[in-house]
């Protein structure tokens, strides 16, 4: 089944604090589980997304260096947390602060991946937008995939090491959420 291309409205949807967005998938991102959140926030109902790719929610202005460090980290067999921008059935988009980490089978490979995904910290987003908007202007500007790749990583490697490192930079964007609850 083909799915018409979905063109970004500009209209912004969020999720409450204490929703949690859940999808499973295999180890090819393929879903084949989502939560009614999932469901409701996409836009999309269920039979249109399990057994599709994963990335069909995925927003154009998502730097590709964050989905690279992503599945480099979790087919690594580790955890990430990540800020993404996803881009709903209807155009509408809505960021999330994603936990995604790999489920391994009894022999202890990897079978496939869990992201649970929540309201990200407002302050956060702050600081995200503008760094996700440079990291996707420096990708356009490139021609060839693997030079705005490395391009855009290489920023967002510099960013993330003045804090310590990406998990770092994440946590501490996250920190104000903490200190007002």
């Amino acid at each position: 089944m083909t799915r018409p291309k979905v063109v970004p409205s500009g209209v912004e949807r969020t999720i409450a604090d204490d929703e949690l967005i859940v999808s499973k998938t295999d180890t090819r991102g393929v879903l084949t589980y989502v939560n009614d959140v999932f469901l409701r926030v996409s836009a999309y109902p269920e039979d249109e997304v399990l057994g599709q790719p994963h990335n069909m929610i995925r927003h154009p202005d998502m730097p590709r260096c964050v989905f690279k460090l992503l599945w480099d980290t979790i087919k690594s067999g580790q955890e990430i947390f990540a800020y993404v921008v996803n881009l709903a059935g209807d155009g509408a988009h809505y960021w999330v602060l994603a936990h995604v980490t790999p489920t391994f089978g009894a022999d202890g490979r990897i079978i496939g991946y869990h992201s649970s995904r929540r309201t990200p910290d407002r302050a956060g987003m702050d600081v995200i937008r503008p760094l996700y908007g440079r990291l996707v202007a420096e990708e356009r500007r490139h021609a060839r995939p693997a030079d705005a790749l490395t391009a855009s990583h290489a920023m967002l490697t510099a960013t993330a090491d003045e804090a310590g490192g990406y998990e770092r930079f994440v946590w501490s964007l996250e920190s104000t959420r903490a200190g007002a609850r």
